[in-house]
């Protein structure tokens, strides 16, 4: 099988450093919390812009090359509301350690970021949604395949589709978790491959109990096909989890120092 994908979160302008950074085209915390992803076990890094609706196509522009020119040509995932910024980061891309991740297509009004990712020959994150929280399994896999049949009508190859069945808040929604992970086990059976927000689950939590909440669900999730995800790789609990999960699964040759590998 595969090598579990993880997706470093942490390039995201919601946080104060990031966004001035970005604002002021500073390249240092940027960068840094890339290499600090990488070596925490990060394969693909994550780079939010927000709506960038003003100068989106150069800022993603300047995230990319930054990143790639100083991180040995890292993959990543770009992610923005603006469509013209991630055609415009996919240009300046280097595909040598794999493929550029549109973050993300739905099936209702970002069913065109599909278009985006068929255009540029590029891996599409597709939430199984189309307004808001689909009300159970049926309604997911009706979105699904709707995007499903779109990209093969574009001409794109199903494994550069990752499905996301949207991961929720367990306080208030805690009968969803056992959906999602059911969810997770139809797209394996279809031979697709998935990935998730998990840190989500957690949101609303006390500090403390956020990682333990986290890595479990990791585990449980991986076992039921989960391929990828979307998280924080400086959480050692949960990169620890998806490690062990590997070889437990007889994904990774055990060695004694294999937390370390």
């Amino acid at each position: 099988m595969e090598k579990f994908i993880i997706i470093g979160e942490r390039i995201h302008c919601i946080s104060p450093e990031v966004r001035t950074a970005m604002e002021t085209r500073n390249p240092e915390p940027v960068i840094r919390r890339g290499r600090e992803q990488l070596d925490a076990g990060a394969t693909y890094l994550d780079v939010n812009i927000g709506p960038a609706e003003k100068d989106g196509e150069e800022l993603m522009k300047w995230a990319v090359t930054i990143l790639q020119e100083n991180l040995d040509n890292v993959p990543l995932a770009l992610d923005t509301a603006n469509k013209k910024a991630i055609a415009a980061g996919i240009s300046v891309y280097n595909r040598s350690k794999g493929k550029p991740v549109v973050n993300s297509a739905d099936a209702g009004e970002r069913l065109s970021n599909l278009d985006v990712a068929a255009e540029n020959d590029a891996i599409a994150i597709a939430l199984c949604s189309k307004h808001g929280v689909p009300k159970d399994n049926d309604e997911r896999m009706e979105y699904c395949q709707l995007m499903l049949e779109h990209a093969m009508e574009l001409g794109m190859d199903p494994e550069d589709l990752w499905f996301d069945p949207l991961t929720l808040v367990i306080k208030g929604m805690q009968e969803k978790q056992v959906e999602f992970l059911e969810f997770l086990r139809l797209l394996r059976d279809m031979g697709l491959k998935s990935t998730a927000g998990l840190s989500n689950a957690s949101n609303g939590m006390p500090k403390h109990v956020r990682p333990v909440v986290d890595s479990v669900l990791a585990a449980m999730a991986i076992e039921c096909g989960l391929t990828s995800a979307i998280l924080n790789p400086l959480e050692q609990r949960l990169t620890e989890t998806i490690k062990t999960a590997a070889v437990i699964m007889n994904q990774t040759l055990y060695a004694d120092s294999y937390l370390d590998i």
